[in-house]
């Protein structure tokens, strides 16, 4: 018989039923699938008995690339079904595709993404009247019955591909997977060979199989100094779902589930029990008379497009017609590929959640696992809140244990408060844990060289202001050597940086560091002088008129403001100099009004009363520009101006004088402005402002007389209307 060459569509039930019955027929020697060649010694591993779906994850890393990649199995692959099939006629099983690290699949997250043929497949979806090939195939393949479908796809398939030229990466492929096949048949001699690919590589292969050498092509090896593996994860039907962005397969894998398992009819019946049973937990009115018009429609569509059993899109479209009592302002999403785009009806997006399923795979216990996955499940502990107070070493290594979770990116691990040195972190047990630390075993063999590793691939190509994200991070996390790679590459950036609000974020996360280096254990105070002085060299030229209030350029000036009240004597900082470019910037006009506060605050917090602080209010208060520019007086200066004799009877004289429309005009940057008062600061000026104006004694301004059991329960109903607001959309 020679070689059987099955090209298909990956995660097919059509294609994984038409594998496994051609393997049972002609009982092959060899079963060669598209895979990893780099797993065909652990093919005993990936038969252990995992419940699916679960994944081959593939990391690689060296000092210029980085890549993670996804070789996804679930009952329906057609992949699955034919190294099942062959296990049990006793072929020898392969893997025939380069390993997932491999220049050639650089560029796909997952080895089964669908190949590029939009003109040839535009062209069916148009003759067969269909929205897209997700339709298209389902009315060719899924529905109809399975007499002559090898023959159906091998048509559809050498028409998709027709003359395509395969690129360099698919031609590499290809050209690999060819060296197997000719091996494979060489040594089966009279036996026959099953080759199950995707379609698309299916008249490529054919081609390239009758010509080249026929002995078994190596495995390649990763490049000297990498750092490659793979494992086994669990997967999930939601990652499987090209809703949910999959590369790959079709959409909807709960329905395709029940498809291989419960044939058209039995699928169609389940997904209407499964839309109906999720729309009524979420309180959706859904009655017997919505799902005989549901059904009764599905049936109409199924007969009207020529289909011999209601398909996919026609239960959809018969649910969408009963259950949707309005117009639509978007298209179904059914009748397009990708993500799920916001704005659909609520009841369309319970179908498609309805439609994905919620099945998690599990891998067998035998499966062997990452050491990373030993060395922080040793450690990790149950689910739970725990407090630490970082001032006590062991719990200030349990936090670093869990900041390197947190870096890794582990489900379930969530620091919930944190305050100077006392943290919050919440543990709780979730499906997404295991696959997560098996995909960050490709990092390293424990937490804090793969928090390292994850770390140091976000320094390359980093701004500043990722750059000082991962210098908190190394900091938290305690990887000391990376910590001070980046404050060097900090210092050079800080040089460069024009931007004020970027500097003073950095210089502010730096003299935290350096103000606590007891936890921290990392000298930053040459990125704090470095970033200091170039934001008051920047500040100095800023020019802008009355542009409206920045908060993070004010809150820039207040970061060389505590970097000079906490650091300027042991770092070297020039106070007398730095108030001298203050009191330049405070007296420039042309300096935007938020900056000109901020300078006059700064000078007032540092310099105290001596400053003579009305009369500087009073010479630099303009009524247009009054609320940005006391943004910047407020951020800088709150305690001040709020505890100087006159200051608030100042204020109040000043803003009292203004026009109407001069107060029109400044009341929202003025509300703004007084947003840097914490609540408790905003009664006290009320009260004093009231007893000013009254010239009494103020009742409590925040006394409200009605009942406060009428107050809880109008803030309740404010939630509620909230939250309903929310999850229509509407908020």
């Amino acid at each position: 018989m020679g070689v059987v060459f099955l090209g298909v569509r990956h995660h097919s039930p059509a294609c994984a039923r038409l594998a496994a019955e051609t393997i049972h027929a002609v009982r092959p020697a060899y079963v060669l699938v598209e895979g990893p060649a780099d797993m065909n010694d652990r093919m005993d591993e990936l038969l252990l008995g995992h419940d699916l779906p679960i994944a081959v994850h593939t990391g690689y890393r060296d000092h210029e690339r980085r890549h993670s990649s996804w070789t996804p199995l679930c009952d329906y692959s057609p992949e699955w079904a034919a190294l099942t099939a062959g296990r049990a006629t006793g072929a020898e099983l392969r893997f025939i595709d380069l390993p997932a690290w491999h220049p050639a699949l650089a560029d796909l997250a997952n080895r089964y993404a669908d190949a590029r043929h939009d003109e040839a497949v535009g062209k069916l979806c148009r003759a067969f009247d269909v929205d897209n090939v997700d339709a298209l195939w389902d009315r060719l393949f899924e529905v109809p019955p399975a007499d002559g479908l090898a023959g159906r796809l091998a048509t559809y398939f050498d028409l998709v591909r027709g003359d395509t030229q395969a690129g360099p990466d698919d031609a590499a492929r290809e050209a690999y997977m060819a060296q197997w096949v000719r091996a494979a048949a060489w040594e089966a001699g009279e036996r026959p060979v099953v080759v199950v690919t995707g379609g698309f590589h299916r008249p490529a292969l054919i081609r390239l199989a009758t010509r080249g050498e026929r002995t078994w092509p190596k495995v390649p090896e990763p490049p000297e100094g990498a750092v490659a593996g793979s494992h086994l994860v669990p997967y999930a039907f939601r990652r499987l779902d090209a809703f949910d962005g999959y590369q790959a397969g079709m959409p909807s894998p709960g329905y395709y589930q029940d498809l291989w398992e419960h044939g058209v009819d039995g699928a169609a019946h389940r997904l209407v029990e499964a839309v109906t049973a999720r729309l009524r937990s979420r309180r959706q009115p859904v009655s017997t008379a919505d799902l005989i018009a549901a059904r009764a429609a599905a049936d109409a569509l199924a007969l009207l497009r020529g289909h011999p059993h209601p398909a996919r899109v026609d239960v959809l479209d018969g649910l969408a017609g009963a259950l949707v009592g309005e117009a639509l302002d978007t298209p179904l999403p059914w009748a397009s590929r990708g993500r799920l785009q916001a704005g659909h009806h609520p009841v369309v997006v319970e179908m498609i959640a309805a439609l994905s399923g919620d099945r998690t795979g599990r891998l067998h216990p035998s499966t062997p696992l990452p050491p990373l996955v030993h060395a922080v499940l040793a450690e990790l502990g149950g689910p739970g809140d725990e407090r630490l107070h970082l001032g006590d070493p062991a719990d200030r290594e349990r936090s670093r244990f869990l900041h390197r979770l947190r870096v890794l990116s582990i489900p379930g691990v969530v620091r919930s408060a944190s305050g100077l040195r006392v943290e919050q972190w919440t543990l709780t047990d979730t499906d997404d844990r295991m696959p997560a630390l098996i995909e960050a075993g490709s990092y390293g063999v424990d937490p804090q060289e793969a928090a390292a590793s994850v770390l140091a691939e976000r320094i390359r190509d980093a701004d500043l202001g990722r750059l000082t994200d991962v210098l908190f991070d190394a900091a938290l996390c305690s990887i000391g050597e990376l910590a001070g790679r980046v404050l060097n590459d900090l210092e050079r950036a800080i040089g460069a940086a024009a931007d004020l609000g970027a500097l003073g974020r950095t210089l502010a996360v730096a003299l935290g560091m350096w103000r606590h280096d007891d936890l921290f254990a990392i000298t930053s105070g040459t990125v704090v002088r470095a970033a200091a002085l170039r934001v008051l060299w920047l500040a100095e030229g800023v020019r802008g008129g009355s542009v409206p209030a920045d908060p993070r350029r004010i809150d820039a000036m207040a970061a060389v403001r505590d970097a000079l009240r906490h650091a300027g004597t042991q770092l070297g900082l020039d106070v007398d100099a730095a108030l001298g470019v203050a009191d330049r910037v405070a007296a420039c006009q042309d300096a935007p009004p938020d900056l000109r506060g901020a300078s006059l605050g700064l000078t007032w917090s540092l310099r105290g009363t001596a400053a003579d602080p009305v009369r500087a209010v009073r010479g630099a208060f303009v009524p247009k520009s009054a609320g940005d520019w006391l943004a910047g007086l407020f951020a800088l200066a709150r305690e001040e101006v709020l505890h100087t004799g006159g200051m608030l009877e100042l204020l109040d004289e000043l803003v009292g004088a203004m026009t109407d429309q001069d107060f029109l005009v400044a009341l929202p940057a003025l509300r703004q402005a007084f947003g840097y008062f914490p609540p408790r600061e905003r009664h006290l000026i009320a009260t004093r402002l009231v007893e000013l104006r009254s010239g009494r004694s103020a009742r409590d301004p925040l006394r409200l007389d009605a009942p406060p059991e009428l107050v809880a329960a109008g803030m309740a109903l404010d939630e509620r209307v909230d939250t309903a607001l929310r999850r229509e959309g509407l908020l």
